[in-house]
C-alpha cells in the first residue's frame, strides 16, 4: 500500500473526505518526523515505536576500491528505527 492508497483507506474507514484524510495523514507523519528529529521516540501501543538510535563508528571497505581492500572509517550516525508492537507482530504472523 502506498501513501495515496493509505489516504483513500483512511477516508473510507473514518467516513471523511480524501482531502481531510490527507491532512490527517500528513499531520501524523509530520509529528513522528518532528519528534524523531529531536531524538524523541514515538510509541503507539499495539502498533509499534518509531525511535532514533546512534549507529556506532566502524571500519569498512571503500566500495570503489574493494579489490585493493582499502579500509575506510565510517563515522557514527543517527538512524531511524521502527520496532513493531505485539498486536502488529501477531497480525502479521496470522
Amino acid at each position: 500500500m502506498n501513501k495515496p492508497e493509505l489516504i483513500s483507506k483512511v477516508a473510507e474507514k473514518a467516513g471523511i473526505t480524501k482531502k481531510d484524510a490527507a491532512m490527517v495523514t500528513k499531520a501524523v507523519f509530520d509529528c513522528i518526523l518532528e519528534a524523531n528529529a529531536f531524538g524523541e521516540a514515538v510509541k503507539i501501543v499495539g502498533f509499534g515505536s518509531f525511535d532514533v538510535r546512534t549507529r556506532a563508528a566502524r571500519m569498512g571497505v571503500h566500495p570503489r576500491k574493494a579489490k585493493e581492500k582499502i579500509r575506510i572509517n565510517i563515522p557514527a550516525k543517527k538512524v531511524p528505527v521502527f520496532k513493531a508492537g505485539k498486536e502488529l507482530r501477531k497480525a502479521v504472523a496470522g
